[in-house]
């Protein structure tokens, strides 16, 4: 067979429970639907961590985002000496050394000029945001900067930010369609994180020139709904490509969010949301299909992380890792095709801030936030209410030892590395933080 074309699509701060195949009350978003309909819905997928930069890192290299400088930045915000080292080798980079061409649409968010971009990462074109937010309408990032960009050129154009994504998605899909080239098309949309602008909102996009965007006192539930279904809309365009030019049936596409849900994502069943290793911050929506080689209405139980994302896409395409830095993250793809079980994983997360220490090993997660401890098994209780740590410390004790061993792998955290985080001050259902 040929080597597949790659679609990655990456949302922002989506919630688990934000899509309509995942439980939604509030989103309808038929067209991501439509590839649980054509593939596999993973109901155990982990971000790397419960915030952006980190996790975006952790899918390029396919390692734990904790063994470069750049993982340690909860997010990357502001520090113009730290990003993605232009020799790490990546997952565009590796696949472009196979013959793939090489996109990203979207969000980069790993680093800014000069030092550090997407074509320096093996990214053949880049047409998108560097930053962390930028505004759906006036593209400025919180800084007050222009921050849309066609390679490394500034741009101004007017517009949605999530309908031009879109736009330039189509047509990248047809123009690889025309040269008979296999591609990953990496599509990283900045929705539906803040500013909370839908389609029609210019006036909000109005109020806020000038401030840093990141508006509490903007936003309800159904804009938020409104910016998901824009967003949607758009990948359904896409797909839309794909079948126009007889790709579909050899193309990869994923669907997935870099970290769990903001102010107004449904997390549900969880508790927690972004900046937090409770489930709520970690759990995001895990999908893939893959018509030639993959089942199709298939629901998986498979553990998964980020970083498997790297290894299961380099096999699919034929393609090694380098040795010198070999993925921490396993192929999904025995599990996805039907060929073995599932495959057991012992998963390890931290945070900075608040101290956050997490593992996930079979059904248990050990949990520490500052100086409290916890024990969850979350398949029986994904709310994380009822602490095991005493009922059986032999498992409690074992995994807070194995994560103590793992941790003393990766760097060290430090203590001018940036961490978002979420207070009192900010939301007021976190009233017993900061």
């Amino acid at each position: 067979m040929n080597q597949p074309n790659i679609v990655f699509i990456m949302a922002d701060d989506l919630g688990y429970a934000d899509l309509s195949c995942n439980g939604s009350r509030h989103c309808a978003t038929p067209n991501i639907d439509r590839l649980a309909e054509r593939g596999v819905r993973l109901r155990q997928a982990y971000a790397n961590s419960a915030v952006c930069s980190a996790t975006r890192l952790a899918l390029i290299t396919g390692r734990y985002q904790y063994r470069l400088p750049l993982g340690l930045e909860e997010p990357l915000a502001g520090k113009t000496d730290v990003g993605l080292p232009p020799m790490h080798p990546t997952l565009p980079s590796l696949l472009r050394s196979a013959g793939y061409g090489t996109t990203l649409i979207g969000k980069w968010h790993l680093g800014v000029l000069p030092k550090f971009g997407p074509t320096q990462s093996g990214y053949d074109h880049f047409w998108g945001i560097r930053t962390g937010a930028i505004d759906y309408y006036s593209h400025k990032n919180p800084r007050g900067e222009d921050d849309l960009w066609n390679g490394e050129t500034t741009i101004q154009q007017t517009g949605y930010l999530t309908d031009l994504l879109g736009d330039r998605a189509v047509g990248s899909i047809d123009s690889y369609a025309k040269r008979h080239q296999p591609f990953l098309l990496s599509l990283h949309f900045n929705a539906p994180h803040w500013p909370w602008e839908a389609p029609g909102d210019q006036a909000v996009s109005d109020r806020l020139t000038g401030s840093r965007l990141r508006h509490f006192d903007g936003g309800t539930l159904r804009t938020y709904a409104r910016m998901v279904q824009a967003m949607d809309l758009q990948i359904g365009r896409v797909l839309q490509a794909l079948d126009a030019n007889g790709l579909a049936d050899n193309t990869i596409v994923i669907f997935t969010s870099d970290n769990g849900g903001e102010r107004f994502s449904d997390t549900w069943p969880f508790t927690g949301i972004k900046t937090e290793l409770l489930e709520g911050g970690l759990r995001v929506p895990g999908l893939i299909c893959w018509p030639s080689r993959i089942p199709a209405g298939v629901v998986s139980d498979q553990v998964t992380i980020t970083m498997d994302w790297f290894a299961t896409l380099l096999e699919a395409a034929g393609v090694a890792a380098d040795v010198d830095y070999p993925p921490d993250g396993i192929s999904l793809l025995p599990m996805l095709t039907g060929n073995r079980g599932p495959a057991a994983r012992k998963l390890f997360w931290r945070y900075r801030l608040n101290r956050q220490r997490a593992m996930r090993d079979g059904d248990c997660k050990y949990l520490k936030i500052q100086d409290n401890t916890f024990l969850f098994n979350v398949v029986d209780d994904p709310r994380e209410r009822a602490n095991l740590r005493e009922l059986r410390k032999d498992v409690f004790d074992r995994m807070e030892a194995e994560w103590q061993t793992w941790n003393a792998t990766m760097l060290p955290e430090i203590d001018d590395s940036f961490g978002e985080t979420y207070t009192a001050a900010d939301l007021a259902d976190h009233f017993g933080a900061g």
